[in-house]
């Protein structure tokens, strides 16, 4: 079957079969490794990427209703020509949010859908948008406050350098 969609800004026509998930689309056939394959079920979060701008389990998701829809992976988040991160990723930086950073693409997308419909969430909608991700290393404390940070950042429209 044949699609066409939008993947990090860029218009594609692809070949899938009606048996690819979302998740096989980019990792498999696009090369997009920065989804991650947790569950494989949609319990972990691990394979989280924006479809229209919502988080969306992709492992669970068939690639064919990528048709005509704008995806976001992590790989499109941030500006890498100028040196410049995503306010989201650099206060997680900023912030010590991760250890292993396998969930951190998926938090980064998460947060950055929430920031979007919500530019000044409470702690509270901060951990409820992030906690359909799992994160086995740090617990959420540093992700929840790295995304307050983020949102205080963004408000005041700054870039921050890496």
């Amino acid at each position: 079957m044949r699609i066409r969609t939008v993947v990090n800004n860029e218009t594609l026509d692809l070949e899938i079969s009606l048996s690819n998930s979302l998740l096989e689309l980019l990792r498999d056939i696009l090369g997009l490794t920065g989804t991650k394959k947790g569950c494989d079920f949609g319990g972990c979060g691990m394979c989280t990427v924006l479809v229209e701008d919502k988080p969306v389990f992709s492992c669970i998701t068939p690639a064919w209703r990528a048709e005509g829809k704008r995806i976001t992976t992590i790989e499109g988040v941030g500006i890498r020509d100028n040196h410049h991160l995503h306010p989201i990723q650099a206060e997680m930086l900023k912030n010590f949010a991760f250890q292993c950073g396998y969930c951190t693409p998926s938090m980064v997308l998460v947060a950055k859908s929430l920031l979007q419909e919500n530019p000044s969430p409470t702690e509270q909608e901060v951990k409820e948008a992030l906690s359909g991700v799992i994160c086995r290393c740090t617990g959420y404390s540093r992700y929840v406050k790295a995304v307050l940070a983020a949102a205080e950042t963004m408000k005041k429209g700054l870039e921050l350098d890496i």
